[in-house]
This record gives structure tokens, C-alpha cells and sequence, in this order.
């Protein structure tokens, strides 16, 4: 045990490089990923065939292709045609098409999920149809579709271990590196666990955040800051302190 956490401490500078990149793959790839998203969530789901078509074969293209298979054609096939990008664009593009792929039908399903009185109701304001998703159908699908992106922006953190098939030197590439000096249950079970672990906790927690922000703007629960607060306020209990028996 104390020779696995000596190496592990004389390995640490090099495994905090790994999870740094790591997590740039997690923001970068996340970010793509949503913005691609919504796009095509749109497209799928648009009334107009002319978007809905091309938006349906995207999605179905990139969710029924792996994941190894996409980020190999990139990293090993578009050079063959002049295309040869660095390995860290190379993680970012293959994580952000395939989870963007998957959350685009949850974004989607969340826009479908809006009550039809809201579309209705923007119909009869006579909203244009940019204004109507922005302002009214948009931020209650939100608020509908966070628990759903942060469960796939969890699977996609897990999936940044892929790239260091093509040495891009992660959290797992490291990792792979630790057991040379311990061995295959110190390095992934002891220091892999955990600091995957952590990083899907933090982000976890960052999407709760973003999720109780979401609802309390639409009227639907407390605030950030009564969430977080240690002692957070009782409505009720305001309406009962001076009633008596």
C-alpha cells in the first residue's frame, strides 16, 4: 500500500495533466454536443420536411455509428482526403457528433412535451415563430430536458477515455501509465474510480444547479440561493407564525 501511494504522489504532476485534459474534452465536447443539440432538435423536429429530413438522418447517422468508429474515421481517414487535425479537435468533434446526436432527441422530446395551451397561447399573441420558441416554448422545454442532458453529459465524460487509443495522453492514458509502477487495481480501481468519480460528481451537481436556476425562473420551485442556503426559508411557515390556537 505505501509503495502504490508513493508512486501514485510521484506520478500525480503527470495524472493531473491527464484529468485536465480530460476535463477540457468534457467542456469542449459538452458545449459542441449542446450546440448541435439544439440545432438538430430543431431541424427533427420542425414542421417543415425540408429541415425535418436532413435533421432525422444526422441523428440516426451519428447515434447508430460507435463512437470508436466515428473518432477513428476522423483521426485516421480524413487525413487520407487532406483533413488532418490535432488530436484534442479530434476528441472534441467525435464526443461532440455522437452525444450531440442523442441529446438532439432529447431536445426534441422536450420541445413536443411543452403543453399545447403555450403554443396556443403564442399563436393567439400573434408571436413569430423565432420569438415564440425563444421566449415562451424554449425555456419550459429547458427546464424539461437539463435531467436528461446531464445524464448524457455524464456518459460523455466516462467516453473522454476513449481517445487514448489514439495517445491523447487523458486521465486514462496516465492511468495506463500508473500501472507500470503499481498494478491494475491500485490504478484504475483506487485512483481511476475516484477521480472519474469526483469529475461526474461535480458536473452532476453543476447541472442541478442549472436545472433548479431553470425552474424558479419559470415559477416552479426556490431559488439557487434557497436551494444552497443551510437554512432555507418555509413559506408556510410565514402565513402560520402568528396564528393561535
Amino acid at each position: 500500500m505505501l509503495e502504490n501511494l508513493q508512486a501514485t504522489a510521484e506520478a500525480w504532476p503527470f495524472l493531473a495533466q491527464g484529468l485536465w485534459v480530460t476535463i477540457q474534452l468534457t467542456v469542449m465536447g459538452s458545449a459542441l454536443s449542446l450546440v448541435l443539440a439544439v440545432v438538430l432538435g430543431l431541424m427533427a423536429g420542425a414542421s417543415n420536411k425540408a429541415l425535418a429530413i436532413p435533421g432525422r438522418i444526422i441523428i440516426e447517422f451519428f447515434r447508430g455509428t460507435s463512437l470508436v468508429v466515428q473518432l477513428f474515421f476522423i483521426f485516421f481517414v480524413l487525413p487520407q482526403f487532406g483533413v488532418e487535425l490535432p488530436g484534442m479537435v479530434v476528441g472534441v468533434l467525435a464526443l461532440g457528433l455522437n452525444y450531440g446526436a442523442y441529446s438532439a432527441e432529447v431536445v426534441r422530446g422536450s420541445i413536443a412535451s411543452v403543453p399545447q395551451g403555450q403554443w396556443e397561447a403564442t399563436t393567439a399573441l400573434s408571436m413569430s415563430p423565432a420569438h415564440r420558441m425563444r421566449r415562451v416554448i424554449f425555456p419550459q422545454a429547458w427546464a424539461l430536458m437539463i435531467p436528461s442532458l446531464a445524464s448524457l453529459m455524464v456518459h460523455l465524460l466516462k467516453g473522454t477515455a476513449i481517445v487514448s487509443v489514439i495517445l491523447l495522453r487523458d486521465f486514462t492514458f496516465y492511468l495506463d501509465q500508473l500501472t507500470r509502477q503499481t498494478d491494475t487495481f491500485w490504478a484504475y480501481a483506487a485512483v481511476g474510480l475516484v477521480g472519474y468519480f469526483l469529475l461526474a460528481l461535480i458536473l452532476t451537481l453543476f447541472m442541478n444547479a442549472l436545472e433548479a436556476r431553470a425552474k424558479h425562473r419559470l415559477g416552479r420551485g426556490p431559488s439557487l440561493r434557497e436551494v444552497l442556503s443551510p437554512t432555507p426559508t418555509n413559506k408556510n411557515s410565514l402565513s402560520t407564525a402568528g396564528g393561535g390556537i
